[in-house]
């Protein structure tokens, strides 16, 4: 056979290995179990596809990629070399032929998804086929504490020791606690051989803004780069389809994608981005994770991605062949919120939410850097000697001010209010507004009322946004988004710690022009929403159109003024007596049962008693957010953490903590189990 040098030159046509690639090619060759990290466009392929060709049998390599092993299987066949994938994404020919190409031992490389190893038949397959090696491309999927979690990556384990072969895993991003994992659930816990080739890409270059009108911001990027090719990453489906057609309409050369098209479109688009110079695809993350492009120059994203570890990834599609790249990145207020609320409202246990928040945070940090953004990258994958000078903060550094006063203005604005809202109003307080909802509620006679017109409304946005971004606030999904301090936030409250803010974003948002009024206030969108969702069932049920029920004017009137009985309802206008008699009691129910009632985790209980318990634990919560006396830090359980208390009825201190975590579980233990026990 061969030696590596020169089947690297005569099949793979390289000159000579890109710097650590050699001595893991000769690891895998050599049939030792190991672990590569390398950053992306590294060459983590080579490393496994050249060791398949010096060893006899048959390389299995994993990957959760479609249009990846689509990529890499065409480009070895037209390098001459046997290699095929079993994937859904298969027509009946192809697959045929992978199957006679395994029968007549004759493929060298064979791809196939992780989901295939949930089939009973595949451990067999793999056994008369001949398997002398396994590679697990995107290895940091098999790590719950990862961003990108796959199941059926806990299977590989068990396939390895079936097999008895070595099995070589790479992937471009894995901090310590999924590197853990890896070896845990890939190597049964044995320490494999480990290469750790750094994670920076010196030709990339990064930048960050603020969302100031983000779809201005992208054309502008993309004219300023046109007849390159890129990727803009948006966070919903619809948004791809819009921004293509703007890119289009700018004289682009522009498509989308997304999870939610025909699979046949998929492959077109995948393959016209492929064969097409200069092409511009706007797309969710359902995208790009697996194409082989060398000479993207530059990925855009339309909205923040969900952690630190998903943007690197996504970045990381930009410059594979080494030449410069550039990104940028836009977030804002609204993407924080959603980000927060995803990871509130899911399902994961409270260690593992901690953890998303924590990922989160590490990305706002990036967002809202004060230094050089490759050294806060790349320090958070723990590397600690950094050369840049290709960020946009080296190549005009932030100006920063002492924000300490401003911040704790606005925080003592919602302690005043005892953090029932949203950034909107606060600023309404801190401004003097005269608003119909300050005076209804008596703002206009808190401290604070006033305090802060050294900056105007967008300016006051810019520093709410730069608080979420260091964690200090967090809006409460179990109060339709309003925000909540962190405990990161007492010791500047208290005027025991001190915070350094950008001048730059608060700058840019005095200059900011205002944006199109909205129909309600930040704090009250939330509401009008379920108070639209509650008209449109109404009049769906009564074949009606929705206006007939109540017009939109009357909706945010509910919404702004939240009546709190129908003596209340009945003074809003466009409610009479009849509707009031009708409707009245559904919109009420809308407005002022507890947020949970509303709540798909509460739905759920509907007519079970465990419906009835999950209100009396939202009561109690409700009386220790702040501990007995009321001056402990705020504290609360997610929708879904009540619900399973609910459910399941731990009998002890320790099956609550299992369930809230151990600060939770102290707060509100004692009360909790006092209403489970009353309950029988």
């Amino acid at each position: 056979m061969a030696s590596a040098a020169t089947l690297l030159g005569d099949v793979f046509g390289f000159d000579g290995f890109r710097p650590g690639q050699e001595e893991i090619v000769d690891a895998v060759a050599m049939g030792e179990n190991a672990l590569a990290i390398m950053p992306t466009g590294g060459g983590k392929s080579l490393c496994f596809q050249l060791p398949a060709l010096i060893r006899d049998g048959v390389t299995v390599v994993i990957s959760p990629l479609i249009a990846l092993m689509r990529d890499q299987v065409r480009a070895l066949q037209e390098a001459g070399v046997q290699a095929g994938a079993l994937t859904s994404g298969n027509t009946p020919e192809e697959t045929d032929a992978v199957w006679e190409a395994l029968e007549r031992r004759e493929l060298k490389l064979l791809y196939i998804a992780p989901e295939r190893l949930a089939a009973g038949s595949s451990i067999g397959m793999l056994r008369r086929i001949g398997v002398s090696l396994i590679a697990v491309d995107e290895a940091h999927c098999v790590s719950q504490w990862g961003h990108d979690f796959r199941p059926d990556y806990l299977r590989i384990g068990e396939l390895r020791r079936a097999l008895d072969v070595p099995l070589a895993a790479f992937t471009a991003t894995a901090d310590a606690e999924t590197q853990v994992e890896i070896i845990e659930k890939l190597f049964d816990g044995v320490q494999p051989r480990t290469f750790l080739r750094g994670f920076d890409r010196p030709n990339i270059h990064l930048a960050f803004a603020a969302k100031n009108g983000p779809r201005a911001q992208i054309l502008n990027f993309a004219a300023a780069r046109k007849g390159q090719s890129g990727i803009v990453y948006c966070g919903t489906r619809a948004k791809t389809e819009t921004l293509a057609q703007a890119l289009r309409e700018a004289g682009h050369a522009a498509i989308h994608y997304h999870g939610g098209m025909e699979a046949e479109d998929r492959r077109i688009a995948e393959r016209r981005f492929q064969q097409e110079d200069g092409l511009i695809v706007a797309a969710t993350v359902a995208f790009g994770m697996g194409v082989d492009k060398p000479d993207i120059r530059w990925v855009a994203h339309a909205d923040l991605p969900k952690s630190i570890e998903a943007y690197y990834q996504e970045i990381g599609r930009a410059g594979r062949d080494g030449a410069p790249a550039e990104t940028l990145t836009l977030f804002g207020p609204d993407d924080i919120k959603l980000r927060r609320s995803q990871i509130d409202e899911g399902l994961a246990p409270p260690e593992r939410r901690m953890a998303d928040h924590a990922r989160l945070n590490a990305l706002l940090g990036l967002a809202e850097a004060l230094e050089c953004r490759r050294k806060t990258l790349l320090g958070y994958f723990g590397e600690a000697e950094v050369t840049c000078g290709k960020c946009d903060l080296c190549d005009q550094p932030a100006e920063v001010f002492d924000g300490t006063i401003a911040v704790r203005k606005a925080l003592s604005a919602m302690l005043r209010t005892e953090e029932w809202f949203g950034a909107g109003h606060l600023i309404d307080i801190l401004l003097g507004i005269e608003t119909d909802k300050i005076r209804q509620r008596g703002h206009d006679s808190l401290p604070t009322y006033g305090v802060g017109k050294e900056y105007s409304k967008p300016q006051w946005q810019a520093v709410f946004r730069q608080m979420m971004g260091h964690d200090l606030v967090r809006p409460d999904p179990d109060r339709y988004g309003a925000l909540r301090m962190t405990d990161a936030a007492l010791p500047i409250l208290r005027n025991e710690a001190q915070i350094t803010l950008r001048k730059d974003t608060i700058k840019a948002a005095a200059a900011r022009r205002p944006a199109v009024k909205s129909m309600v206030s930040e704090e009250d969108a939330p509401l009008l929403s379920a108070l639209k969702a509650k008209r449109r069932a109404l009049a769906e049920a009564a074949k009606v159109p929705a206006y007939v029920i109540f017009p939109d004017r009357t909706l945010i009137e509910m919404a702004e003024r939240r009546p709190a009985d129908l003596d209340k309802m009945a003074q809003v206008n466009g409610v009479g007596a009849k509707k009031l008699e009708k409707f009245g009691s559904a919109f009420l129910e809308v407005i002022n049962g507890e947020a949970e009632a509303v709540h798909p985790s509460r739905r759920k209980l509907a007519g079970h008693t465990a419906g009835t318990i999950y209100d009396q634990l939202l009561a109690v919560q409700a009386e220790l957010a702040r501990g007995r006396d009321g001056t402990d830090k705020p504290l609360s359980c997610s929708a879904s953490q009540l619900a399973k208390v609910a459910q399941l009825r731990p009998d002890d201190d320790a099956g609550l903590e299992r369930l809230l975590g151990d600060r939770k579980a102290e707060r509100f233990g004692p009360a909790f189990l006092d209403v489970l026990r009353a309950a029988g």
